[in-house]
């Protein structure tokens, strides 16, 4: 009853935060006392991230080949700014799946975890939703390894799904309806 209450309020300290922290090169990659200890005293209501926006700045000058080196060489995995956008799609409780067979058609879609196919064809289009019979699911990572949907399809990577169908991260989802 207090939450509902208090939503209608829209206060600023009942939204997700979330602490991003921009930490020296020297940080990086490793374990820092400051940021735990910083962690430990704020509580588990509040993400926090660390980067550093100097390497980051660096890095962004670079092409995407010497970029990847560069990071590698630091032994970070992605960019700074990938993670802090997947701590904050964590945060907010936020996947996205994907529609499209590749080329130009291939769009992101953003929805709330454990949302079921049949709202996650209402994100695309609300006559996708209303006509829904059923969706046919990759999972990306197979189609990476096969490099076609063509080639997913014949091995028998792809299923199809029903309206309940939880979508997980990294979906790519083909609807089938009919208005």
């Amino acid at each position: 009853d207090e939450e509902k209450l208090l939503r209608g309020f829209t206060l600023l300290t009942a939204r997700p935060l979330l602490l991003l922290l921009n930490v020296g090169e020297e940080k990086l990659g490793s374990a820092n006392p400051a940021v735990e200890r910083l962690t430990a005293r704020i509580g588990k209501d509040v993400a926090v991230s660390q980067l550093c926006l100097k390497v980051e700045w660096e890095v962004s000058q670079l092409s995407p080949e010497d970029a990847e080196a560069f990071r590698a060489d630091l032994g970070l995995k992605a960019g700074g700014f990938a993670e802090v956008l997947r701590a904050c799609f964590d945060l907010l409780g936020l996947i996205t799946f994907y529609t499209g067979e590749g080329g130009e058609e291939t769009r992101a879609w953003t929805i709330p975890r454990g949302a079921t196919a049949l709202k996650a064809a209402g994100a695309i289009h609300s006559d996708l939703e209303r006509g829904f019979i059923r969706a046919e699911v990759v999972n990306f990572a197979d189609l990476e390894a096969n490099g076609s949907m063509a080639a997913v399809r014949k091995k028998g990577l792809h299923r199809v799904e029903g309206k309940e169908y939880l979508v997980r991260d990294g979906d790519i989802v083909l609807v089938r309806f009919n208005v």
